[in-house]
Parts: structure tokens; sequence; C-alpha cells
């Protein structure tokens, strides 16, 4: 694939001219909350094609959608459908790229559906790193097809991404360029806590910097609390930096939330703001900042500016308030927490103490690598495993 910024320049010569175009693969409940909220832009320059495997599914969703769009006034888009589109299949999904030429290829889909890996490994191992060659499956089948294409996409990944991205990138693989959700999950928390304990009501103008991975998202959110680590977090309020202590901070962010799907409401926010960042820059020139997971194939969480320099359209890691090696070191030592020692040459490699875990709670044994070779083989063995098994359980 092209690099990033030059993919960036073709895609800001299609917002220039009016005509954007974003495929959804996979429209589960993350890819119909994004298709409702791009439609609810109201901006006639975009339309949506959505890939996946069964029409009739397709069709009802995007049907619920144009028509609750309408409604509202706010449906300028056109949709299409594009059915029997096979995850597993490369060339599969290589003709619905090659067909539809995206700027944009957001990847929702899963190959568990249905089922909150976090329901399993939360209470039993701590760690959402176990997931990892599940997460990754159908991303790498995407990605091969985006290289196949020869795509000028932007592409965004939904699952994973703190591990997944970084693992395709080190394999020597076509990888996405952003990942959705988890880090920019719990910013938004932190925005509200902040305002909560400043005594302010437009907590839109807090102001945040944070970089973290995938365990502290899941542990902040759902205890609030980080396990005694020292995140890089700073945080303004109408421009003006703030000494609050972030534990302080963290406490707040432990707020109720439902656990079934209406939870990817998040998710599919995320995707959202990353094409609108991209969008709106380009229509306006000026920076926007978001926070994404395994951007540019780096482990965790970074925050990110989407913006112009050197007299051209990029993105780049926002290191205005701490270095990259700060952010970095934060994002091992979460990941670490998540039950992943590290992703080089390959492989992903997790930690003795979640192999420990596993053994433990599921009467199973992890490997401790991974090969990129044997991704497909390990995400079976986790299904049959452990996912099934514990699924056998419930009932």
């Amino acid at each position: 694939m092209k690099a990033l910024n030059e993919r960036l320049r073709i895609v800001e010569k299609h917002v220039n001219s009016d005509n954007i175009k974003i495929m959804i693969i996979g429209l589960g409940s993350v890819g119909t909350y994004l298709l409702d909220y791009l439609i609810s832009r109201n901006d006639k320059a975009i339309s949506v094609v959505v890939v996946g495997r069964n029409y009739a599914k397709m069709e009802q969703n995007v049907n619920i959608v144009r028509v609750a769009g309408t409604i509202r006034e706010v449906n300028k888009s056109q949709i299409e459908i594009e059915a029997d589109v096979d995850l597993n299949d490369i060339d599969s999904i290589t003709k619905a790229i090659e067909k539809h030429e995206p700027d944009f290829i957001v990847n929702s889909s899963r190959a568990y559906p249905g089922l909150k890996y976090g329901s399993i490994s939360w209470a039993n191992v701590r760690a959402y790193g176990i997931w990892s060659p599940l997460s990754i499956r159908f991303t790498k089948n995407i990605m091969e097809a985006c290289e196949k294409a020869d795509t000028n996409a932007i592409v965004i990944n939904t699952s994973y991404s703190d591990a997944v991205i970084p693992w395709l990138k080190s394999a020597g693989k076509a990888y996405p360029d952003f990942g959705s959700g988890n880090l920019n999950h719990l910013v938004p928390r932190i925005r509200y806590a902040v305002a909560d304990i400043l005594g302010i009501k437009d907590f839109w103008n807090v102001k945040v910097s944070f970089a973290a991975g995938h365990f502290h998202d899941v542990c902040i959110s759902k205890e609030g609390q980080t396990e005694g680590v020292e995140l890089p977090l700073k945080v303004y309020y109408r421009d003006e930096l703030k000494d609050i202590d972030q534990n302080e901070i963290f406490s707040r962010c432990k707020i109720s939330m439902p656990v079934d799907a209406q939870r990817n409401m998040m998710n599919a926010s995320s995707n959202y703001q990353i094409i609108s960042a991209i969008i709106e820059t380009i229509r306006t020139g000026k920076d926007k900042k978001i926070f994404s997971p395994g951007v540019f194939g780096e482990i965790g969480g970074y925050p990110v500016i989407v913006g112009y320099r050197y007299g051209s359209i990029d993105t780049w890691i926002d290191e205005s308030d701490f270095s990259y090696e700060e952010m970095n070191k934060a994002d091992r030592t979460s990941m670490y927490l998540d039950g992943i020692e590290d992703v080089r040459d390959g492989k992903l490699i997790y930690t003795d103490e979640l192999i420990e875990k596993a053994q433990n709670a599921f009467g199973t044994t992890l490997p401790k690598e991974v090969p990129y070779d044997k991704i497909e083989e390990t995400a079976k063995f986790i299904i049959d495993e452990i996912i099934n098994p514990q699924l056998e359980k419930r009932k």
C-alpha cells in the first residue's frame, strides 16, 4: 500500500470535490451505529457502502437507519449494499474494494460475533490480550485484500488495535492506519471527571492529553483506579493547565454503563471521530486532535494530530505534553497488564502471568508465542478450548 500521507492527499482531492466514499465492513452493532452517525452528518458528499455476507440482514439494518435519518431530515447520503463477501476469502474482499474504490475503510467485523469477550476474560484472568488471535483474524485478511487492491483508502480497525495493528506491522504486512475505541472511550470520562472536580458545566472546554493501553481503559472505567501505575495525563480548562491529582480524576471515571451491544455506540463514535477529523481538517485547514490505539503500528494508544505540516495534509503523534518515549513506556506497562508481553518479529508474546491465569481459570495452556502463521490455528484453539466451554457453562 502507498504511504499514509500519500493516501491522505488522494482522499483530500475527493473531499474537496465532494465525492467521499466510506466502506463499512461488517454491519453488526458497531457498523450500524456508525452508519447512523455518518448519515446524520447530512452531507451529500458522503456515500456509504456496507459490506458483508448476508444481504437480507444488512438490508434490514440499512433500511432502519435510512428511514430513521429521513424522519429526522438528516439523510442526504447514498447507501449501497455489497453482499456475499466472505471475510475468510481474501479475493472476495479484494473485489469489493476494487469495485467501490473507497476513501475510508472501517473494519467492524468480529471473528466471534455476538459475544463480549470481556464477559469471559475480565472476571477470570483480568486481561483482554488473550483474545488477540481472534481480533486479528479478519483484520489480516482485510489488510491483505487492501494490499492486493492497492487501495488509496484510509483504513480504521475496531478490534483490539493496541496489539493487532503492531502485530501486523511487525510481521511486515500491510496494517490499518488507525485503531478506534479503547483509549478513546476513557478520554470523555476524564473530561467529565475534571468538570465535576472543578465544579464547571462547560465540560467541552476541558482538554485532555493522555496515553494508555487497553488494560487501563477497562480498569479505570470499571474500577476507577490504575493498579498503581502513573500514567501520562495532563488536563486543561480553557487552555489553562490544571494541577489535579490523577488518582482523583480516575476515581471519578467509574461510571455506570450498559454491558450489552449498546456499548458499541462508543466504538462507532470513535470510528466516526477519526473520519470526521480528517474530513474537517481538509475542509477547514484546522488541526484536530484524536486518540487512537495502535496508530502507525505502535503498541498501546496515543494522542494524534490530524493537520497540515510541511505544506500538506498529515498525521502525527502529539508530543506537545509528553515525549513518545514516556507514552510508549506507559503503553507497554498497560499492555503487559493486559497479558501482552510484547509484539515483535511477527509474533504476539503472552505474559507468563496470563498463561498461568488461563491455566487456572480455564484448564488450558496458551502458547507463549503466537507467530503470524499460527493465528488461525490459535484462534480456533481459543474458541474450542475457552470460549465454547465457558458458553456451555452459562446454559
